[in-house]
């Protein structure tokens, strides 16, 4: 029996943050949050697979704000709807601010063995700035507590580029985290998307972004000082202790199979993409006919989107491993892609590994687009 993950998606936030552009929503009262969560239910039920789940991922949104009865309520449908590797490994994201010590104890309790805590900075002016809903002593409040809970396979976001951001402070941030030895870290550069209210503000010259050669000062240092303190960069965006490699991430990197559950959540099966519809009220009214197909991959794009996904892990894409999967040498079946990349000084070949340059990590975007 093959195996495959699991993305449950909660959409509602206490409040926007000012660079998010997820599917999420705002002032949603117990009602609509309730009937949210028996669409999925229902979704979950709807669903035929005889495959073993290696990972959930609860994501958002900020699944923390629904009572942990509703996770529970879901998990335990997971389980009896699917069976789960014994080492399977569960995730939910929270933000401080919507949990306490009970939370996370009952957490621990339905089986959920890793937390991803957003944090982004340890500087209240700019958490402040990002429109979170704590501070950085709340943060700190929740991860002594989840310590106390039992927890012991922690991921701490932060975020580098922010506007007005300094060295300094994401030195900081590092440093800060560091000292808590969290098990994993991800560290996004920040994206300005289109129709976030921080996009806005920049558009409006009422916030200035950094300038892109400090931002890549800023990742350098960063991989730098993670990897000096013990943390193994395995991912553009993501570092961690060894042994704590998010199972679920690497899973989707290798292009395994997944299924969302959720509103606006996506799946991947027999080389098929799926997504759920992005209307809260029209998923929860029929969750069961929310999925639409909006892919069927060929064979070259199968390919090339392993190509892409691999190449975000910092071994890169394994020669062997591409000819097993595809029955073709990627050497030879992107010959001319990878030429150029090489050429360039973007792509590198190492024996049985494909992999991005250091010049190649500063632009991994080119190098994607030549795999899209």
């Amino acid at each position: 029996m093959s195996h495959f993950g699991i993305y449950m998606h909660i959409p509602f936030c206490q409040k926007k943050c000012q660079y998010c552009d997820f599917i999420s929503f705002d002032q949603c009262d117990e009602t609509i949050q309730e009937k949210y969560v028996q669409a999925i239910l229902e979704e979950i039920d709807d669903c035929e697979i005889s495959k073993k789940v290696s990972t959930i991922y609860i994501g958002g949104g900020t699944p923390s704000i629904l009572p942990a009865e509703a996770i529970a309520k879901l998990l335990e449908k997971l389980k009896q709807k699917f069976e789960l590797e014994k080492d399977a490994e569960i995730t939910i994201e929270v933000n401080p601010g919507t949990v306490d010590f009970e939370k996370l104890r009952q957490y621990k309790e339905i089986g959920i063995n890793r937390l991803s805590i957003g944090l982004q900075a340890v500087q209240n002016r700019l958490l402040a700035l990002l429109g979170r809903i704590h501070q950085f002593e709340d943060f700190e409040n929740v991860y002594r507590e989840a310590r106390k809970a039992g927890f012991c396979n922690i991921n701490v976001d932060l975020m580098l580029g922010l506007p007005t951001q300094t060295l300094e402070e994401i030195q900081e941030s590092l440093q800060t985290i560091i000292a808590l030895k969290p098990e994993h870290i991800s560290l996004y550069s920040l994206i300005l998307e289109e129709g976030t209210a921080l996009e806005k503000l920049v558009s409006e010259d009422k916030l200035k972004m950094i300038s892109e050669d400090l931002e890549r000062k800023m990742y350098w240092e960063t991989k730098k000082t993670l990897e000096r303190n013990g943390y193994f960069h395995y991912e553009i965006s993501n570092f961690a202790q060894e042994g704590f490699e998010s199972k679920h991430n690497l899973a989707c990197w290798k292009q395994e199979e997944y299924i969302g559950f959720g509103v606006a959540a996506h799946s991947y099966r027999d080389k098929k993409r799926f997504s759920n519809v992005t209307d809260l009220m029209e998923y929860s009214k029929d969750s069961k006919s929310s999925k639409v197909l909006e892919e069927k991959q060929s064979f070259e794009e199968q390919a090339k989107e392993y190509m892409m996904l691999g190449l975000r892990k910092i071994k890169g894409v394994s020669i062997s491993e591409f000819e097993q999967k595809f029955q073709v040498h990627p050497l030879f079946y992107f010959r001319f892609e990878i030429s150029k990349l090489e050429e360039e000084g973007l792509l590198e070949v190492d024996l049985d590994e494909i992999r991005l340059t250091k010049k190649g990590l500063d632009f991994a975007n080119l190098v994607f687009e030549e795999f899209v």
